[in-house]
């Protein structure tokens, strides 16, 4: 970046950490949701591809001016919708430094201090949840590249353990393995499933209790389909491998106290 490029930039943070303040001032005078007339105002974006590009400045002023009033207020304290919150400061911040040092994070040779950063933060999850400090541990973008990932390691440890190579040899001619989900599986972990080879249909849906859990108050019918499976040379999943056999369950908890819960 030449020495105007720079200049450009270092004004350009400033201007949108100007019209960023004033968003998050007003944060809690607006409503959640966007009113009709922001909404329809951002036809002003569809517009024929520019010719050459256009002043940074004026891109950031329209942006502010067209999007800024379209938004949900998801970073104020009234929005409830998902499963999303506002950031913390802390967090804001690192962000926009993020933004700034624009570094390529997938190795430590092109960015070592991001690799650093990852590995305090993989540290800090490991501390947190009381596991392993030898165990491995990633991020992901999200719940459904979470399922996917956490999906493709059970796939590689469940065929190993049948003397599958799924990276060489693929899933083709593999070992079955059966799939249990609770009837009110997330669609994400349906997502990744079908990404990861096992399909969204080729699963045995459990029954599950008010809150989501998988219910096991019928355990009499549990068994059956266990056995059932095992009978026809598949594979039941548990949490736990039963006698050599390949297995995965997997279920969307609530969380509460003084209820056993199955995290997967």
């Amino acid at each position: 970046m030449k020495g105007e490029q720079v200049s450009e930039s270092v004004e350009i943070v400033r201007l949108a950490a100007e019209f960023a303040g004033k968003y998050l001032d007003g944060l809690d005078g607006r409503p959640v949701a966007p009113a009709d007339s922001d909404l329809a105002a951002m036809s002003a974006l569809d517009v024929s591809l520019p010719d050459g590009p256009r002043p940074a400045g004026a891109v950031v002023h329209d942006l502010d001016r067209i999007c800024s009033s379209a938004t949900m207020a998801s970073a104020g304290g009234r929005y409830f919708g998902f499963v999303v919150g506002g950031s913390l400061p802390a967090a804001l911040g690192a962000s926009l430094l993020a933004t700034a040092w624009d570094q390529m994070a997938g190795l430590h040779a092109s960015s070592p201090a991001a690799a650093a950063l990852e590995e305090v933060a993989a540290k800090w999850v490991l501390e947190a949840l009381g596991l392993p400090g030898q165990a491995g541990i990633g991020f992901v973008t999200g719940a459904t590249m979470a399922n996917f990932t956490g999906l493709a390691a059970a796939r590689h440890a469940l065929l190993a353990r049948q003397g599958w190579n799924v990276e060489d040899q693929g899933l083709f001619g593999a070992p079955e393995v059966a799939v249990f989900v609770g009837e009110e599986v997330h669609a994400s972990l349906l997502k990744a499933l079908a990404l990861a080879g096992f399909g969204r249909a080729r699963v045995t849906r459990l029954p599950a209790d008010g809150q989501g859990l998988v219910s096991f108050g019928d355990p009499g019918r549990t068994r059956r389909v266990i056995e059932a499976v095992q009978r026809d040379g598949t594979c039941w999943a548990g949490g736990t491998v039963w006698q050599g056999r390949t297995a995965m369950r997997i279920s969307v908890s609530s969380c509460g106290p003084r209820r056993k819960r199955t995290w997967t």
